[in-house]
């Protein structure tokens, strides 16, 4: 059975008709799905098939091929006629538009319908996307007594058995989204038009390029914008379109009187000039607060969407591994120091002793953008109240080697008003990055350890043990050289 729309690209239409009509129109455009956004897939589909055990017992009409749905359709009106009290992956179609229910349930109350989402709360988009399979659905004469979005409760913390009833919160929103139902025909109407032009409509490039997500077609809408546009100002919270409507598109071609902040004027004075903007007084007073000996560290974490272990929540960032390079006076040689879980249970424990053993008792701790390594050493204090107090002591020793950077102190060109320390590392020290590595940032590292955790993983384990330790020991290394550099700038 053929349909026009289906719920994901009824929701990408709604996003953009431009994106919705190159999908259809011109696939060879559509870059392959990034590992990043495959386990977003993925973890969507684990947090659905274990949302059906609140609804056990139900009938499994998922198709056999994504691309062809009809024999679930069929199946779905056989299934209500005989009278099946939970479907899985209940299929419709109406007036060309496809939808597949999550969860579809009779009780003596009506037909109810569930969508299940790996999010911690309702989204907009999730009214958006509700509002249509409830048209389908009651489009084939089906009434829904409600409509209900299954979510994550990120307040849940697991103690032995998961317990589905907290893990899952279910929230109704049939009476939130009403205004979007009576909203979804005349859309409708109007992407099917879209689809039926003979080319692409011309959508300009705006904020809905990546809300609610980042479009995948981004390289093709947005070619025509340069290197060093004003889309790569920093903190631009609006401005950058601001100045995109009036026609200025390159940071150098911002004018002189435009009301920016000091850190976006610092940014912008180096474009234009090729200069570097060092602020002597203000770094040389932040360098010499620096009290020996440095901890330079770095944690890695994963956050799985179902916590693994007693005392996490889902989402939760879950320490696995730390790098610390430790100087013991200004310029030393550094001393490394690492650790990393053997990926077999919770390994927050076995890092805790291991940090307390690895951080000295005094000199300060020097971490790259210092909140994530203060809200995981908070985490750690309240999961381990033993190690409270030394967990504690660490936090207020912290400093942010971010802040030269962050706060206009050190600007250079190369930085273009991005302050990451993969970008900041090239910048100040060529010779040193990334590249070289097997794993060369964070998120792969995650999604790697939490394969060996869940026992997905099916490469050499001790190969990605090394390569896992050189990644994170990059990270304080860098953090030493770009520290020698900003040293060397007020000798």
């Amino acid at each position: 059975m053929t349909h026009t729309l289906s719920k994901s690209s009824y929701v990408k239409g709604c996003q953009c008709p431009k994106a919705l009509w190159l999908h259809k129109h011109r696939r060879d455009l559509i870059p392959p799905v990034p590992p990043a956004q495959q386990a977003v897939f993925d973890t969507g589909h684990t947090v659905g098939m274990l949302a059906r055990q609140l609804f056990p017992g139900g009938v499994d009409l998922s198709p056999a091929s994504p691309r062809d749905f009809g024999p679930s359709i069929e199946a779905t009106r056989q299934a209500i006629a005989n009278g099946a009290p939970v479907i899985y992956e209940a299929a419709f179609v109406h007036e060309g538009v496809l939808a597949a229910l999550d969860i579809l349930v009779k009780d003596r109350d009506g037909w109810k319908a569930y969508e299940v989402k790996s999010s911690t709360g309702v989204k907009d988009y999730h009214l958006t996307d509700a509002a249509l399979q409830s048209w389908v659905i009651e489009g084939n004469g089906l009434s829904l007594a409600d409509v209900s979005i299954v979510h994550l409760n990120n307040q849940y913390e697991r103690q032995g058995e998961l317990d589905l009833q907290r893990l899952f919160t279910v929230a109704s929103v049939k009476m939130r989204m009403a205004a979007e139902r009576m909203a979804v025909p005349q859309r409708v109407a109007g992407l099917k038009d879209t689809l039926r032009l003979p080319h692409a409509p011309e959508t300009g490039i705006g904020p809905h390029c990546s809300a609610p997500f980042p479009c995948d077609l981004m390289h093709h809408c947005w070619a025509h914008v340069p290197e060093g546009s004003v889309f790569e100002l920093t903190y631009a919270r609006g401005r950058d379109w601001d100045l995109y409507r009036r026609g200025i598109v390159r940071l150098a071609d911002i004018p002189a009187d435009e009301p920016l902040t000091t850190t976006q004027q610092l940014q912008v004075r180096a474009i234009k000039h090729g200069e570097s903007q060092v602020d002597k007084i203000a770094l040389r007073t932040w360098l010499t607060g620096l009290r020996y000996p440095l901890h330079h560290l770095d944690f890695e974490t994963f956050n799985p969407a179902i916590p693994p272990f007693d005392r996490t929540r889902p989402y939760q960032q879950l320490p696995f591994q730390y790098s610390i390079h430790v100087q013991h006076s200004r310029g030393a040689a550094p001393e490394h120091r690492e650790h990393l879980a053997d990926g077999h249970g919770d390994p927050r424990a076995e890092l805790v002793r291991r940090l307390l053993d690895d951080i000295g008792p005094e000199g300060d701790i020097l971490a790259y953008n210092a909140g994530f390594e203060r809200m995981v050493l908070q985490d750690l204090s309240l999961v381990f109240p033993e190690h409270a107090p030394a967990l504690q002591g660490i936090i207020g020793r912290i400093k942010d080697l971010r802040s030269p950077f962050q706060w206009g102190w050190y600007v250079v060109p190369a930085m273009n008003g991005r302050t990451s320390i993969k970008v900041v590392l090239p910048a100040l020290v060529p010779s040193l990055g990334y590249a070289d590595l097997e794993i060369q940032e964070g998120g792969t590292a995650s999604g790697l350890f939490q394969q060996v955790v869940e026992g997905r993983y099916a490469g050499d384990q001790a190969r990605l043990r090394q390569d896992l330790l050189a990644y994170c020991g990059r990270d304080t290394y860098a953090m030493v050289k770009v520290l020698e550099v900003l040293e060397g700038t007020v000798e």
